[in-house]
């Protein structure tokens, strides 16, 4: 009967000292001023209501180029590599001029013997109306030479098309950048043979980095409220402390479909890149900015609680803190607004309170 006496006081001893304890870490710890948790001030400031979406950086229609060789032949020598920047006009690639070279040459004499056959139908003319005047030739030589004048001119005409069409020819076997930017593949290599028969073979791909956008991967429910001229800001994983600013340009009327998932492309222009380096492919988080309300009472996202469909928080009256319902409104940036509950200069509460035992934090779902 004794053990049992005293078995009893030490589990009652123990229970006093532990409520003792949830006490003190509730309190100010003495000489310290150490709490288990933080408050904040209740602030006013601009909240935007927003459409989160994944996106994808993309060059822009015309800053991505493949860069082809019109003529056939042998690469005879390839000035490009992955990574190179070249400027509009630079020559990537030369292929063996020597089978052009030979017809522009061959053009070439045909057109100085054109022009030969020209200067003699000439004086012939001259001639034959000289004679005809002092009536030596009939008139029907003076009709044949004019017509043989003619036929001189055309083939004058002909022979400088021919040379001309050589020349360009000729120029194909030059292969240059039709963009600035830098070369992102190349897909020959010196020595190899490329046939242009039926199309042009990709000999390099060029990109300005220079003109970048974001296609942002918007949901059905959400593509009716986006429209050009919204901000946008997005991020991207490399920079992941870094928010870049963006407006929206256009919205792609077709969707895109994957895993029965109805997406829409809305298009990002890029303002402001902050001295970072974009390429293209990489992700995106992407907030397009909606509307804004303009000085609304605004807590942190984490001091705001829910319990059985109440959301709340917990005021400072002195140094207790004091649970009041709340209604929320919009999410930004990690504030929540306070539409009812709270004003502005007041202390809440943030983090485990000691003996609440956990939260389930509701700001999240809005």
């Amino acid at each position: 009967m004794r053990r049992r006496t005293l078995g009893t006081a030490g589990v009652a001893i123990v229970l006093l000292l532990g409520g003792v304890w949830l006490i003190g870490a509730y309190r100010d710890r003495a000489g310290t001023g150490e709490k288990r948790f933080q408050t904040v001030e209740v602030v006013r400031r601009d909240i935007g209501a927003s459409v989160l979406a994944t996106g994808t950086i993309k060059p822009m229609v015309g800053a991505e180029v493949r860069v082809g060789s019109r003529a056939s032949g042998i690469v005879r020598r390839l000035k490009a590599n992955i990574g190179d920047k070249v400027r509009k006009g630079d020559v990537l690639a030369e292929l063996d001029a020597t089978e052009f070279q030979a017809r522009y040459d061959q053009a070439s004499a045909a057109l100085e013997t054109a022009e030969a056959g020209l200067d003699f139908a000439r004086l012939d003319l001259e001639r034959k109306r000289s004679l005809l005047a002092q009536q030596f030739v009939p008139q029907e030589q003076v009709d044949l030479a004019e017509k043989a004048l003619r036929v001189a001119e055309a083939q004058v005409r002909q022979a400088g098309a021919n040379l001309d069409y050589a020349q360009i020819q000729m120029g194909y076997t030059r292969i240059t950048a039709p963009i600035s930017g830098a070369v992102a593949s190349v897909s020959t290599q010196e020595g190899e043979t490329v046939a242009a028969s039926f199309s042009a073979p990709t000999f390099v791909t060029i990109i300005d980095l220079d003109r970048l956008e974001v296609w942002a991967y918007v949901d059905e429910t959400d593509i009716g409220r986006i429209r050009p001229g919204q901000r946008a800001r997005f991020a991207v994983d490399t920079y992941p402390d870094v928010e870049f600013e963006g407006e929206v340009m256009t919205v792609y009327p077709r969707a895109v479909v994957q895993d029965n998932v109805v997406n829409y492309i809305a298009t990002i222009r890029i303002a402001d890149r902050k001295g970072r380096a974009l390429r293209p492919e990489m992700t995106a988080t992407v907030n397009i900015v909606l509307e804004k309300r303009a000085g609304v009472v605004a807590v942190p996202y984490d001091a705001v609680r829910r319990e059985r469909g109440e959301r709340f928080v917990y005021v400072m009256e002195g140094q207790t803190p004091v649970r009041r319902p709340v209604v929320v409104g919009w999410r930004d940036g990690g504030f929540l607004e306070i539409r009812s509950g709270l004003a502005a200069g007041e202390q809440v509460a943030l983090g485990e309170l000691p003996g609440e035992g956990g939260y389930e934090n509701s700001g999240r779902s809005q």
